[in-house]
């Protein structure tokens, strides 16, 4: 039984559109049991944002979300196909996207790549996210040879220096080893290596290693091993996360935090609204799942989040997969309530009973 003196979190839950509903709502009962098992409380509130904000409020990210997520302990978000998202990024100035890629050893041979290429495939992404290209000067105009687009990539030094220092401090706590997306040779007034690696003086135990980000890119599928964390822009980073996806089985595996300075979170999937199987039933919740272990390890949750992480080990393990998977031979097809139920028994299975919370309320 929880008591007054339980830790008390609330979070807003954003679905967006396309499958975004049904993986934050999946999410939501796997962080629902974890709470009742760890024994703290978690209230859940609506917001809006994409285009079911603008048939509701007009706008794609209105004032009324913004008053929920105030004061809040993290988003959990779904997706959208445009609008609100940029806006919501910039309005609490998430600029540091961690994006984890990881692979299950049940899993090595759903990779695009040979099994012993991704064995124990540990990769951090440490993406800049409310800057560059994507929030640059943009527009259309035109001159004497036509009609013409433009966007701008522009980067303040400082901006490049504290997602820098947040790289860096996580290379500091993993094996100590920072790759930085670049494209000096094109781009030579966007400074990445000159600026991290002054940043790194304060961090003498990591090594810097710019790469062109091309290069990066090809060696992330030639030798993903070699990797341990790497830096990119906004749009490097987003790019170069989706090879993450070819290397783990599915982009419906990987969830990535968005923090401030002050510590505060937008946790999603990195994959997007999927409208072919939206509806289905049949959307592979584990990214956005992936995303709330983030979350509760954001809150010094430790022990929740390896439930959850233990629990969907042993899952995939049994040979459970969802569609995104591929499912062959002996592996089991389940679709995304399936799949949920069989983590909450694999929860109910491991928690010994410590807290005696019977499976069905949990549910």
């Amino acid at each position: 039984m929880q008591s007054l003196s339980d830790p008390y979190y609330r979070i807003v839950a954003i679905s967006g559109e396309g499958i975004g509903e049904e993986v934050v709502e999946a999410s939501l009962k796997i962080l629902r049991v974890v709470a009742k098992l760890e024994g703290f409380s978690l209230q859940v509130d609506y917001g809006w944002l994409g285009a079911t904000a603008l048939e509701k409020f007009g706008t794609y990210f209105p004032q009324a979300t913004v008053e929920l997520c105030n004061g809040s302990n993290g988003i959990v978000f779904g997706a959208v196909t445009q609008g609100g998202l940029l806006d919501l990024r910039k309005h609490y100035d998430f600029f540091c996207n961690l994006r984890p890629i990881r692979i299950e050893n049940s899993l090595v041979h759903k990779s695009s790549l040979r099994p012993e290429k991704v064995q124990g495939l540990d990769i951090l992404i440490v993406r800049e996210l409310v800057s560059g290209i994507y929030f640059g000067l943009a527009g259309r105009s035109f001159d004497e040879k036509g009609a013409y687009g433009y966007h701008t990539m522009l980067y303040y030094d400082e901006e490049i220096r504290r997602i820098a220092r947040q790289a860096l401090q996580k290379a500091q706590q993993r094996r100590g080893l920072l790759a930085v997306a670049h494209k000096e040779n094109a781009l030579p007034h966007l400074p990445w290596t000159r600026l991290v690696q002054q940043e790194a003086l304060q961090f003498p135990g990591v090594i810097v290693e710019p790469i062109l980000v091309d290069s990066l890119a090809m060696q992330m599928v030639l030798n993903p091993q070699r990797f341990d964390v790497i830096l990119a822009s906004n749009m490097f980073g987003d790019i170069l996360s989706d090879i993450g996806g070819a290397l783990v089985g599915s982009i419906g595996l990987l969830g990535s935090a968005s923090l401030n300075a002050d510590g505060f979170g937008l946790y999603e999937a990195i994959h997007g609204t999927a409208p072919d199987i939206a509806g289905l039933g049949i959307a592979n919740p584990l990214g956005t799942l992936g995303a709330c272990v983030l979350m509760l390890q954001q809150w010094g949750e430790v022990k929740a989040a390896q439930r959850i992480m233990t629990a969907q080990e042993r899952v995939l393990a049994k040979g459970y997969r969802t569609v995104d998977l591929s499912p062959q031979g002996a592996e089991i097809l389940v679709n995304t309530e399936k799949l949920i139920d069989l983590l909450q028994e694999e929860l109910f299975n491991t928690q010994h009973f410590e807290f005696g919370v019977p499976y069905e309320s949990c549910k």
